[in-house]
């Protein structure tokens, strides 16, 4: 019994020391990464705690910026160590979604400013194109100048019968990162996913410069000119059905730092080595590459072409055409010998070595109902024979893989098979999954959820694994890797341990690299707007490449590890470069971000995604006109409007818009003030009428087509970003149909249930199915009469044409109709005026 008050002293004494030898937290030894970017309010919202102690705090407030706590939150979840960091931490706050700027305090440690708003990578993927602009060679519009007009002198063609040093035009195009090289798989690689981020996000890209790159609206988003930029650029490196090359310029190349026109380091003037693609190991210098076929390369030109001549088809029908005849043309020139082709080095061992090529061509399969709708069956079958080659692109297994080993970095070939492939979705979509799941067991033991390899180009990787991610939730509705797939896009904005953005200028108020391995920023202070750079590679890594050496003091020097480096600073080649191909992943998730669904208001009615009704607490309606093969009541329905001193809403076809005898209705409408919007392309009848969750088109189809409809609208002048709204054919659909159109930035709507309005198409021959324009006008009155909310909100919808066989035409009675409701105190307005919600 003596003994326990010694022994409570010793407790008291020990517990003191152990407080005592706690450090304290400050801002001079944790720190709070977030993306620098900002957060939409429906997304998962994660920092990262990051300290050199030992303490994990235990809550955590967000503050306004007026100084008010708006949120306080435990949901924290403790890591242990992770690079420099003794101590790390997961501080999720998604549940706080209201709009603003804030930051998150623990202690005396304040994080930078967060955002939080649905618009907060509104533009972004524009951003990121100015670095696209500023890499292309032949006319840069950027310099104002011209470079690399003589290229170039043809390598390796005795197989196609031309001689060493024949000359062929091969000006145009980008140059590959801050070098001057360009090779065929990166630039087709970009190509495709500027022409695929048009094709799903076209509402995210303005339009803002020329074909040229220069100031000036030209009536094509700024995506489309430069995705053209490298369509025109493939087309030279594939001239002829026996001629292809894969590669334009070596590391010759690396000699010295040079603005673009200056490029003389080949021997013959400006004169730059075209290296034929012959399906051989190739040597030049000391090096041979293990080059084994053509296929990789050339699928790759096969799926750019294909893409490019369905994007193109309704703006350019002969470019289009063009570009059809060279996919087919590049597909058979991937048969030739299957295998891969690798790039050509000269002075260095540092090569694109890329291993696999099973994936382009499934991609390439994948594309050919672009070009030939007729063999989809048989095309479809021999894409998923190959999606079997390769089921999981092989850097996901990995810790570590050579310089472009696998590449592209994400297989697009699985995406677009598993989008128009009933029979292979489920198996392909699983591949995603079991590719996911390989990064997920290295990426849950850690506080940053990461799991892509510090290997060369680690940010590429990180772009394509977020797509991988989106892409799979998107085919299978499973979310259960959203967080992960976040974590890997707010890595790329500041929330790594750096905490620095490693896109140049973005965001502009906060870090981002400055001193990148760039000739433009080095030698003329030049920006490089939007490029995304190399990222961090393994310590090991990097002090086993040649020629690194740093210019200044490093400024993460405190962030270093023995896992990882990354350095803002021209001399390190291996982190801070920025790459082409890199940059052009990213614009495509960029638009995916900025394009993400947005609620629909609560004020308003909504049915399988789309907006039915607006606010049944105004006394408005909007009238809506659909009109695809008749339009018989146009200029009668435009004269009542005009009489009425009323605004409505018509949805047409691309087929009404591109008929010539609607010109001058469709002028008349649009000079009246109208609202004019988009009905589909081709009326296309999207979901089965008796099981409405069984789709009768695929996504791209659904998108093509929509496209198509907006680029008849543009000849009127109506852009996608003013006519947001869209109506579907036949006014039927589905929730996938509205997800798609959501994916497109736009709004799917539909009419108002209650009225027969909808059935003034209707004649005698259809029996039981037609409405008389008397028994239509009567279901009007008498739902205003016999229902609380009447007609508010109402999207009251009419034809601006019908059957010949309907003689009994209910837009004679507009005139009545439009009487009735002002004298009943209704306000007439236009869809967006309907629809606009006040923030």
């Amino acid at each position: 019994m003596k003994k326990l008050p010694l022994l409570k002293a010793f407790l008291l004494i020990l517990a003191l020391t152990s407080f005592i030898s706690k450090p304290e937290i400050n801002s001079t030894n944790s720190w709070i990464r977030i993306n620098l970017l900002g957060y939409q309010p429906k997304a998962t919202k994660v920092a990262i705690w990051a300290t050199k102690t030992t303490q994990v705090p235990d809550k955590f407030e967000l503050i306004d910026q007026s100084g008010k706590v708006v949120y306080t939150s435990t949901t924290i979840k403790s890591f242990g160590a992770y690079g420099p960091f003794t101590a790390t931490a997961r501080l999720n706050f998604s549940g706080f979604k209201t709009p603003g700027k804030y930051f998150i305090r623990i202690a005396e440690v304040k994080s930078p400013e967060i955002i939080i708003d649905d618009e907060v990578y509104r533009h972004t993927a524009d951003f990121a194109l100015r670095y696209m602009r500023q890499q292309r060679s032949g006319f840069n519009p950027y310099l104002r100048d011209s470079c690399h007009t003589h290229d170039g002198y043809v390598l390796y063609g005795a197989k196609a019968g031309i001689k060493d040093s024949t000359h062929m035009d091969a000006s145009g195009g980008w140059h590959d990162a801050s070098d001057y090289l360009q090779y065929s798989t990166t630039s087709a690689n970009a190509t495709y996913h500027l022409l695929m981020a048009y094709r799903d996000f076209p509402q995210a890209f303005a339009d803002t410069k020329q074909a040229n790159g220069l100031d000036g609206k030209n009536g094509m988003a700024d995506v489309l000119d430069e995705a053209k930029w490298g369509l025109d650029w493939l087309q030279k490196m594939h001239p002829k059905d026996n001629i292809m090359f894969n590669q334009l310029a070596d590391d010759r190349d690396h000699i010295s730092m040079r603005i673009p026109k200056e490029d003389s380091q080949y021997g013959k003037g400006f004169e730059r080595p075209l290296y034929y693609i012959d399906g051989e190991p190739q040597q030049r210098g000391k090096f041979m590459n293990n080059t084994k076929g053509t296929s990789s390369t050339a699928a790759k030109f096969t799926s750019a072409f294909a893409l490019g001549s369905k994007i193109f088809a309704s703006a350019d029908e002969t470019y289009a055409q063009k570009l059809s005849k060279k996919a087919l043309s590049a597909l058979a020139y991937a048969n030739l010998k299957k295998g891969v082709t690798q790039t050509v080095s000269v002075k260095s061992p540092y090569i694109y070595a890329e291993d696999n090529w099973v994936d382009d061509m499934e991609l390439a399969y994948a594309s050919m109902p672009l070009v030939e709708e007729k063999t989809w069956r048989k095309n479809e079958g021999i894409a998923f024979d190959y999606a079997k080659q390769e089921t999981i692109t092989p850097w996901l297994t990995k810790d570590t893989a050579n310089h472009y080993q696998y590449y592209p970095f994400v297989n697009i070939g699985h995406y677009e098979l598993a989008k128009n492939s009933h029979q292979y979705k489920q198996k392909v979509v699983n591949y995603y999954k079991q590719g996911i799941e390989q990064v997920w067991e290295r990426a849950q033991k850690n506080a940053f959820y990461r799991g892509v390899p510090f290997i060369w180009c680690s940010n590429n990787l990180t772009v394509a694994f977020a797509q991988q991610c989106m892409w799979y939730k998107q085919l299978s509705g499973d979310e259960s890797f959203t967080e992960l797939e976040q974590a890997n896009f707010d890595w790329l904005f500041g929330c790594n341990p750096w905490g620095t953005s490693m896109v140049y200028g973005l965001p502009s108020w906060e870090d981002t690299p400055t001193d990148p391995h760039s000739a433009f920023t080095h030698l003329k202070n030049y920006p490089i707007d939007g490029g995304l750079v190399d990222g961090p590679v393994y310590t090991s890594i990097y002090k086993n490449l040649i020629g690194i050496q740093l210019t200044k003091p490093d400024a993460y020097a405190d962030f270093q590890s023995d896992l990882a480096v990354y350095h803002d600073d021209y001399g390190d080649y291996s982190t801070n470069e920025p790459t082409m191909d890199g940059t052009a992943s990213l614009i495509y998730l960029l638009a995916a971000y900025d394009s993400r669904t947005k609620t629909i208001p609560k004020e308003f009615q909504s049915l399988q995604g789309a907006i039915i009704r607006g606010k049944t607490t105004e006394k408005k309606i909007a009238l809506v006109f659909t009109g695809d093969e008749f339009a018989d009541g146009g200029d009668s329905i435009n004269k009542t409007l005009v009489d009425e001193n009323v605004k409505a809403s018509f949805f047409l076809t691309g087929r009404f818009y591109g008929k010539p005898k609607n010109r001058k209705l469709i002028q008349a409408l649009k000079a009246n003030g109208n609202y004019l919007g988009p009905h589909s392309n081709a009326h296309l009848l999207y979901n089965d009428w008796t099981k409405r969750d069984s789709l009768l088109v695929s996504e791209l189809q659904f998108k093509t087509d929509l496209i198509w409809n907006y680029s008849a609208m543009e000849k009127f002048g109506i852009r996608m970003d003013s006519a947001k709204y869209f109506l579907p054919p036949y006014e039927w659909y589905n929730q996938q149909i509205a997800d798609w159109t959501s994916q497109m930035g736009l709004q799917l709507i539909n009419f108002t249930a209650g009225t027969r309005s909808n059935a003034d198409y209707t004649y005698p021959e259809l029996g039981k199915s037609y409405r008389s324009s008397e028994e239509i006008y009567k279901s009007i009155l008498e739902y205003n009469k016999s229902k609380p909310d009447g007609l508010n909100g109402f999207i009251l919808l009419l034809h601006i044409g019908t059957d010949p066989r309907r003689t009994d035409k209910f837009y004679d009675r507009l005139p009545e109709l439009i009487k009735y409701l002002k004298t009943s105190g209704y306000e007439l307005v236009k869809i967006n005026e309907l629809l606009k919600v006040e923030r």
